[in-house]
């Protein structure tokens, strides 16, 4: 009696099983929906550099450093010091920085000291927010895994013409 057998030719799971063949073996449902990925970060966890997700980032506990997603979600009670490029942002807990992003959200017991250079920002009521908040001109470019580890930056996006710099401030 066997109790390890190869397996079924017609197996179509569209994995090559057979590594040996030097046939290429195909990604799996999972890995091709990459940015359908959520990283968490839960509460007790403190994070000291930067975080370079292709997916979703929610954050429950501290970073120090910067942070890089596709949307980003600071929950009340985390707090997080650096820089944020994302195309979403919500934060409903604790930031200091600067924070790029196409649509950020501030809400509920939020506490934001720093810059939002954003294309849409939302302000919910009793959110605390000190610093300045600037218009984008061009959309957010969010590197990929390979950039953020080779060093190779895409264009980040300015702000408005006639703005502050950060240069400047």
């Amino acid at each position: 009696m066997a109790y390890f057998s190869q397996p079924k030719a017609d197996d179509k799971s569209g994995l090559d099983k057979t590594p040996v063949t030097g046939k290429r073996i195909e990604a799996t449902p999972v890995a091709k929906n990459l940015t359908a990925t959520v990283s968490t970060f839960g509460p007790g966890t403190l994070i000291t550099g930067n975080i370079v997700c292709e997916g979703s980032a929610q954050i429950f506990g501290r970073v120090i450093g910067d942070v890089q997603a596709v949307e980003i979600t600071i929950s009340e009670g985390a707090q997080v010091e650096g820089n944020i490029i994302a195309h979403d942002v919500g934060i409903n807990g604790t930031f200091r920085g600067t924070i790029r992003g196409h649509n950020v959200r501030l809400k509920g017991v939020a506490m934001i000291d720093g810059e939002v250079f954003s294309k849409s920002l939302t302000v919910e009521e009793n959110v605390q927010f000190e610093g300045l908040s600037r218009r984008l001109d061009k959309p957010i470019e969010l590197p990929t895994c390979a950039q953020a580890v080779g060093g190779t930056k895409p264009a980040t996006a300015s702000a408005a013409p006639g703005s502050i710099s950060e240069a400047s401030v």
